[in-house]
């Protein structure tokens, strides 16, 4: 198993490399998803910033955090090119996660001199060729094998289940199992696979009778890959090459639904997944994925959109567009988890929800419905943007922005016609400006927001300035920005522009 740390910074890093916007190392960086931090570099840690962590939290405790935004399709694209540095030394690379491969120890280490000087060269050609700091770690069955790699370590055959037995049942990274374990007094995973299967399976269901397996180091054994049968492959071919990514993405939706289904009429699930590419010079790409559990449809679309765009927009592209797609399933189990529950279930609703907006796209067109995504921009209305459903969800720039403001952004955006205009006033009575050198006249005291009575400021910051186009006597805009918390506890951002005032936005 290969091991790349902190990938989703190392793949951030490296995309403002390539975008000509360097990320400093000596700055702690995070990458941070829904509000939360999902990666964060070394110095980040070392100033407390943790996985999981709020944003503003992060923020709090140290305040030179770099924050970028997670992106899955750069997380792969990124790490395209080390799986294939890596299959120049070992055959039969399986992608588990961006950051993450496997293969069979057995083949590298014949010829390169042991497990531990495969190890060695792995780590030593990563290096070389990618500039990329990777761990190498052996044991039986992906999943042991990962938090080996995570810690550095080669395990010897046969001591898989000791290795695992002192590890924190969290490694499991199942949220609510590990709740209810560390509440019944089970804080290891060899307390856990202590237990009696039949009684785990009984008690906690299907998925954490695979996780007891997964803690006794037994992961192989519930696998059981079966012979594939041919009819369970799917191919399309198409008659124009794709070489766009949206188009891509929409394929991939497409051929994952119908992978899902044909496994699911077999009583069948997937655990790894091949996605082959032919394109219009007969070229052929072919990938292997790998996942710890079960690969339903949104999991194996994502897995082929990542990959996709990892071969369409990576270093090492294809010199034609992509002319035929076939998905292979392997590592097939028989599971019956894909039948529909008698009260239903969540993941019904959200295809049947996802059914229902495309049905919606169709009698509207394509930009009838629409999602958000994150832009540039410097104020809170310019940032998001709105893109046709299904389409990449890339923000439009990764350029820095100045005059931006900072963390935490605000909450809410006033609606096209709602009342905005705002009066600040200082102690005495008198309106809060701005001067030309961009300093405010006088600390606010009292805010009200159109025709709504006065409240009392509790705090402010700011302000902001920012002077855009001054190179276009027509489109100049110079305007400044402060936040204010007000005694009847609302928090506002407001800007002022063309010489009044008005609410921009909102915070929690």
């Amino acid at each position: 198993m290969v091991w790349c740390p902190d990938w989703p910074v190392a793949a951030a890093v490296a995309d403002h490399r390539e975008a000509g916007f360097e990320l400093a190392e000596h700055h702690p960086v995070a990458v941070v998803d829904a509000g939360r931090v999902v990666a964060c570099s070394q110095l980040a840690r070392a100033e407390g910033v943790r996985r999981g962590q709020r944003r503003r939290d992060a923020q709090s405790c140290c305040p030179e955090l770099v924050v970028v935004p997670h992106d899955p399709a750069r997380d792969v694209r990124v790490f395209e090119p080390v799986v294939a540095a890596v299959t120049e030394l070992a055959a039969g690379v399986e992608v588990v996660l961006p950051g993450v491969c496997a293969m069979a120890a057995r083949g590298p280490a014949s010829h390169l001199g042991g497990e531990a000087a495969a190890a060695e060269r792995l780590v030593d050609h990563l290096a070389t060729c990618c500039e990329v700091e990777a761990q190498v770690g052996i044991a039986d069955g992906v999943f042991a094998a990962t938090l080996a790699a995570r810690a550095g370590v080669l395990v010897a055959p046969g001591d898989t289940a000791a290795f695992l037995a002192e590890l924190d049942v969290r490694v499991l990274a199942r949220p609510e199992l590990v709740g209810l374990l560390r509440r019944l007094g089970i804080r290891t995973l060899g307390a856990f696979a202590a237990l009696p299967a039949g009684d785990v399976l009984a008690r906690f269901g299907f998925d954490a009778g695979y996780a007891h397996r997964l803690a006794a180091g037994r992961e192989q054994r519930l696998l059981a890959p079966r012979s594939l049968p041919p009819e369970l492959s799917v191919t399309a071919e198409f008659d124009d090459p794709v070489a766009r990514v949206d188009t891509a993405a929409f394929l991939a939706r497409t051929l994952a639904e119908r992978l899902h289904e044909r496994l699911s009429g077999h009583g069948l699930a997937t655990t790894r997944l091949t996605i082959v590419a032919e394109t219009d010079h007969a070229e052929t790409r072919e990938r292997t994925w790998r996942h710890d559990g079960l690969l339903g449809p949104a999991e194996i679309a994502d897995r082929v959109r990542w990959q996709l765009e990892g071969w369409l927009t990576g270093p090492v592209r294809p010199t034609a567009g992509i002319t035929a797609l076939r998905l292979v399933p392997d590592g097939l189990v028989e599971h019956a988890g894909f039948q529909r529950r008698l009260w239903g279930d969540q993941e019904n609703g959200r295809d049947e929800a996802r059914r229902s907006v495309a049905h919606l796209q169709g009698l509207l067109g394509p930009s009838g419905v629409l999602t958000p995504v994150l832009g540039g921009g410097r104020s809170p209305a310019e940032i998001p943007r709105q893109i046709p459903w299904g389409d990449e969800r890339v923000p439009a720039s990764p350029a820095p922005w100045p005059g931006r403001l900072p963390m935490p952004a605000p909450a809410d955006i006033p609606p096209p016609g709602a009342a905005t205009d705002a009066v600040v006033l200082a102690a005495d009575g008198v309106p809060v400006g701005v001067t030309g050198r961009q300093q405010i006249t006088a600390a606010p005291a009292r805010v009200s927001v159109g025709t709504g009575p006065a409240a009392a400021v509790l705090s402010w910051a700011g302000p902001w300035p920012v002077e855009e186009r001054w190179w276009q006597p027509g489109e100049a805009r110079r305007a400044a920005r402060i936040q204010v918390a007000l005694a009847d506890g609302r928090a506002l951002l407001l800007v002022l522009a063309d010489g009044r005032w008005r609410v921009e936005a909102s915070y929690d």
